[in-house]
């Protein structure tokens, strides 16, 4: 579990997080992380957060964000709000390092998922270009943190059906939903 001050890092997508608050130290309230993007580093994949808020405040650098299909640059000193239930996607346009402070409230497992998540990418199983884990991973991951983040598609009852199939699969394969980050 990820405690201040602990960095991971995801090689294929270009972040690393720094661990500011975590759900334990603000007592589930919120997390609190400094993201650090490679120039043109990416996240995975468009998602919402079903129970969450989140918000980015450029430290340095600039980002580009989509928000509910609004496209839009952030610069130094700016920010943006993410309501719960927005599809949201950002990136690293630029040929500069990007610094950005993220807060997700409530906290709930979102560590957890981070850490699942680039714990993965650091084992090396994840495409080399999307940054995504293989279907049946993927999967499981989702149905673990569901009430962290969602893929945008396809429609939540398809997902439903589709991870359940497919994380059948995968937990006959070997494939769990959490995967520590190695320290």
């Amino acid at each position: 579990m990820a405690k201040a001050g602990d960095i991971i890092e995801h090689p294929v997508t270009g972040e690393r997080v720094i661990f500011r608050k975590t759900a334990r130290d603000t007592g589930g309230e919120l997390l609190q992380a400094e993201l650090v993007v490679k120039p043109h580093g990416f996240v995975a994949a468009e998602h919402i957060h079903p129970l969450q808020e989140e918000r980015f405040e450029v430290l340095a650098g600039k980002v580009k964000l989509r928000i509910n299909k609004v496209e839009r640059e952030i610069q130094t000193n700016e920010s943006a709000i993410v309501p719960p239930k927005t599809p949201h996607l950002w990136w690293n346009h630029s040929d500069q390092e990007a610094r950005v402070l993220v807060e997700v409230r409530p906290a709930l497992r979102i560590e957890e998922f981070f850490e699942t998540f680039f714990g993965l990418a650091q084992a090396g199983k994840v495409d080399k270009k999307t940054g995504l884990p293989n279907p049946f991973i993927l999967a499981l991951i989702m149905r673990e943190y569901e009430k962290e983040i969602r893929l945008t598609q396809p429609p939540v009852p398809v997902q439903r059906l589709l991870f359940g199939v497919l994380g059948s699969v995968g937990r006959l394969r070997g494939y769990e939903g959490r995967y520590p980050y190695p320290r």
